[in-house]
Order: C-alpha cells, then sequence, then structure tokens
C-alpha cells in the first residue's frame, strides 16, 4: 500500500480518499464524452444527450470539491464556470420541458 500512496503523491489515508474521490470526479467528467459519443453513433448525427448534462455538472461539483480541499485556485475557478454553465443548460432543458408540457 506504501507504493500506492507513493504513486498517488499522498501522506495518509485522508489524502488517499480525496485523491480517489478526485478520480471518481474525474470518471465522471470523462463519461460524459462516452455518453455524448454513444448518443451520436445511434442518432448517426452530433447530438447531446441530457444524461452529458448531468455527468457534466456531477463531475463538475466533485472536482470543484476536491480542489477546494486541494486549496487550487486554478482549478476552482475552471470548475466554478462550468458548474454555472451546466446549471444553466439543465435549467433550460427543464424549462423548455415544462412549456412544451403545457403546451
Amino acid at each position: 500500500m506504501d507504493s500506492l500512496h507513493s504513486f498517488l503523491g499522498v501522506n495518509n489515508w485522508v489524502e488517499f480518499w480525496w485523491v480517489a474521490f478526485g478520480l471518481f470526479g474525474q470518471l465522471m467528467f470523462t463519461g460524459r464524452f462516452v455518453v455524448q459519443w454513444i448518443a451520436s453513433e445511434r442518432a448517426k448525427r452530433s447530438t447531446v444527450p441530457l444524461a452529458f448534462w448531468y455527468f457534466s455538472i456531477a463531475g463538475a461539483v466533485i472536482l470543484f470539491a476536491y480542489a477546494v480541499y486541494r486549496q487550487d485556485p486554478v482549478f476552482i475557478l475552471g470548475q466554478s464556470f462550468g458548474i454555472v454553465v451546466y446549471s444553466r443548460n439543465l435549467w433550460l432543458i427543464h424549462k423548455e420541458k415544462q412549456e412544451n408540457g403545457a403546451a
């Protein structure tokens, strides 16, 4: 386990679990591209499914928390902007669905 700690650049179990959490966030963030790619292949055109935005916001929130823990201002700023954009897109999508459902 010491070699794993060394490889990840951590000194204790708390650091290890934060790195694992950050890696999970990155996996969620990467998963959004896989979801988008599969949806586009199925549709035979470029498309952005709703799941893309949920993966985006989940990954961004997790990575933001990790960045705050690491006290990385560059990473914090980058994820903060993404959270706003992904939230806005989800809000617009749900608003449109409500309007279409009411019409």
